[in-house]
C-alpha cells in the first residue's frame, strides 16, 4: 500500500507540476497534451493527490503525505481561479445586466462555471445539416461547405453563430472537436453556421476574409430559411478563425477588406466571440514560426489538395497569408491586425484566452482589450491561469475553464439576443 500512495501522491504532483510549467515556443508542443490533460481534468488529478496522502497517513508513509497534499492542493486552487466569477459582463452591460435574459433562456444555460460533469445535449434534439455549399470559387468547381446546427423542436431563438475554425490559417477543418460546443449552443435555441473557409497557399488573408464575408452575406440572405434575425448575427472563431471574425466583424466594409461579390450586402455583425484569437500580427510577426518564415515553399495550384504535413509547413507562415515580410509590407500587417479596426461602433466583443497560451501572447489580448474599452466598446476579457492553447477542445465535459468559456458565451449571446 505504500507503493500504490507513492504512486497516486506523485501522479498528483507530476500533473500539478506540468500545470504549472509556462511552455516556450515551439518546443512547448512536445508536452502540450499532457498538460491539456493535466488541466482538464484536474479535479481528478485533486482526488488522486488526496487519496495518495491519505493512504500514506493510514500506513505510515509519512513523506508521501506531502506530495499528494501539494498536488491536490494546486489542482484545487486551479479549478477555484478557473470557476470563480468576474465582473467583466457588469463592466460590458452594467450591473443589471442578468435581468436582461429571459427565465426561460437562463434555463437552457450552463448553471454553474464548474461542475463535476457536464451532460451536453445530443442529436436527436439537435438538426445537424452537413456540407451546405455557401459560395462556389469562380471558373471552378469548388464549393465552400457550411455544416448548420439548429434546435430539432421550432423553439428557434432567432440568433445565428457563424463560427470559423483554428487553422493557423493552413491547417484543419470545419467539424473538428466542436460538436459538444455546437450542440450545446443549438441546444439554447440559436442557429450554428459552422464554416469551412480557404486556407493557405490557397489563398491569402484577403480570400480568408472575403470568405468570411460570404458567409455572413449567405447566412442574411438564408435568414428566413433559418427562422433567423439578420441584426442577430455573431461571429465565433478559435485562434486563426477567431482572428478572421474579430477582422471581419470591426471592418464589415473597408474597401480593402470586401471581394466585389458582396460588396452591396449588409456585413454588419451583432458580436463577436473570440477563443484566443490573435489580435496583434505585428508582434506576431517575431513570435509564430519566426525560424521558418525566410524558407521557401514551392507554389501550389489552386485546388491542389495537400497532407497534412505539407499542409503544417504553412501554418503560421504570416509571410505567405500576407503576402511578404513585415520589413516589406507593415501596412499589409497593420491592414490585418483587427485593432487598427477598433472604433465606437465596434461589436460587442467577448474574449477567452488561457494566460499560458502557446501559440497567442496573452499581452497582446490584454493591450487589445484596452483597446476596446478606451473606446467605449461593450468587451470582456476572461484569461484562465495556467491554461494552455486549444484548452475548449479537450474534455470539455470535465474541463474547468472549458465549462466556464462556456458558461460566459451563453450569457454573453443571450444578451446580444436581448439588446435592441
Amino acid at each position: 500500500m505504500t507503493t500504490l500512495a507513492c504512486i497516486l501522491s506523485g501522479l498528483s504532483l507530476l500533473m500539478s507540476v506540468l500545470l504549472l510549467i509556462n511552455l516556450n515556443h515551439p518546443l512547448g508542443w512536445i508536452v502540450i497534451w499532457p498538460k491539456l490533460a493535466a488541466g482538464a481534468l484536474s479535479p481528478l488529478w485533486a482526488v488522486i493527490g488526496i487519496a495518495g496522502a491519505i493512504v500514506g497517513w493510514i500506513y505510515q508513509a509519512l513523506w508521501v503525505i506531502p506530495m499528494g497534499i501539494v498536488g491536490a492542493g494546486i489542482m484545487i486552487w486551479y479549478v477555484w481561479q478557473c470557476a470563480r466569477d468576474h465582473n467583466g459582463f457588469i463592466q460590458a452591460f452594467g450591473a443589471g445586466w442578468s435581468d436582461q435574459i429571459l427565465p426561460q433562456q437562463t434555463k437552457k444555460m450552463v448553471q454553474r462555471r464548474w461542475t463535476l460533469y457536464l451532460k451536453l445535449k445530443t442529436s436527436p434534439e439537435i438538426s445537424f445539416e452537413r456540407d451546405i455549399a455557401f459560395w462556389t470559387v469562380p471558373d471552378t468547381q469548388r464549393e465552400l461547405l457550411c455544416d448548420i446546427w439548429q434546435p430539432a423542436d421550432s423553439n428557434i431563438s432567432g440568433l445565428a453563430f457563424i463560427f470559423f475554425h483554428g487553422s493557423a490559417w493552413a491547417i484543419l477543418d470545419k467539424d473538428f472537436g466542436t460538436r459538444p460546443f455546437f450542440c450545446h449552443i443549438a441546444s439554447q435555441g440559436h442557429t450554428v453556421m459552422d464554416v469551412s473557409y480557404r486556407l493557405i497557399p490557397e489563398t491569402n488573408i484577403y480570400g480568408m476574409i472575403g470568405d468570411v464575408k460570404r458567409a455572413i452575406a449567405w447566412m442574411k440572405t438564408n435568414a428566413s430559411r433559418y427562422g433567423v434575425d439578420p441584426g442577430k448575427i455573431v461571429l465565433g472563431g478559435a485562434s486563426a478563425g477567431a482572428h478572421l471574425a474579430l477582422l471581419a466583424g470591426y471592418a464589415p466594409h473597408h474597401p480593402e477588406l470586401i471581394p466585389e461579390d458582396v460588396k452591396n450586402a449588409d456585413l454588419s455583425v451583432c458580436g463577436v466571440v473570440s477563443y484566443y484569437g490573435p489580435t496583434d500580427l505585428l508582434q506576431g510577426y517575431d513570435y509564430y514560426r519566426v525560424k521558418k518564415q525566410s524558407e521557401k515553399l514551392p507554389p501550389v495550384p489552386i485546388g491542389q489538395k495537400l497532407s497534412s504535413k505539407e499542409r503544417f509547413k504553412y501554418s503560421g507562415r504570416l509571410d505567405i497569408l500576407l503576402g511578404g515580410h513585415l520589413q516589406d509590407i507593415p501596412e499589409i500587417y497593420q491592414l490585418a491586425c483587427p485593432a487598427t479596426h477598433i472604433h465606437t461602433g465596434t461589436p460587442p466583443t467577448l474574449l477567452i484566452q488561457g494566460n499560458h497560451d502557446l501559440l497567442v501572447p496573452v499581452n497582446t489580448t490584454r493591450a487589445f482589450y484596452k483597446k476596446l474599452l478606451e473606446a467605449g466598446v461593450p468587451a470582456i476579457n476572461v484569461i484562465y491561469p495556467l491554461t494552455e492553447h486549444i484548452f475548449d477542445l479537450v474534455l470539455p465535459q470535465l474541463s474547468p475553464p472549458a465549462q466556464s468559456a462556456l458558461y460566459d458565451v451563453d450569457r454573453f449571446l443571450a444578451l446580444l439576443l436581448n439588446k435592441n
